[in-house]
């Protein structure tokens, strides 16, 4: 199946804010937890700072690894969403809209706090 240039574009955005909210955002921090562990270190002014850390076991240190990088889970969300696309479009696309549109909205509100800044 081809993708028209709106559909990628939508597709694109889509990846873009499913891969942030499973990296970064605290509300899917609960799914990242039992893959990481927390490190504690003092900066040179004696402030505490944590690191997240995979942890050392095969999968959960798999997915930890994979979890902190944003391009490896990229193309992870990019493969999901798409297979999604080709097998199930009618769950599907109201996903990839409501995903495109979100992710439109952040990069719209980056920019306007740039601006104002």
């Amino acid at each position: 199946m081809e993708l028209t240039l709106l559909q990628l574009i939508i597709m694109g955005l889509a990846v873009f804010r499913l891969t942030h909210l499973i990296v970064y955002d605290k509300i899917t921090e609960f799914l990242r937890s039992p893959f990481f562990d927390e490190v504690e270190e003092k900066d040179e002014r004696g402030k505490l700072e944590v690191y997240l850390v995979p942890k050392q076991t095969l999968i959960r240190g798999w997915i930890g690894e994979l979890l902190s990088c944003y391009w490896c889970t990229g193309i992870w969300a990019a493969g999901g969403l798409y297979a999604l696309f080709i097998f199930l479009p009618a769950v599907a696309n109201p996903l990839l809209v409501i995903l495109a549109a979100a992710g439109f909205a952040s990069i719209i509100e980056t920019v306007i706090q740039r601006w104002i800044s």
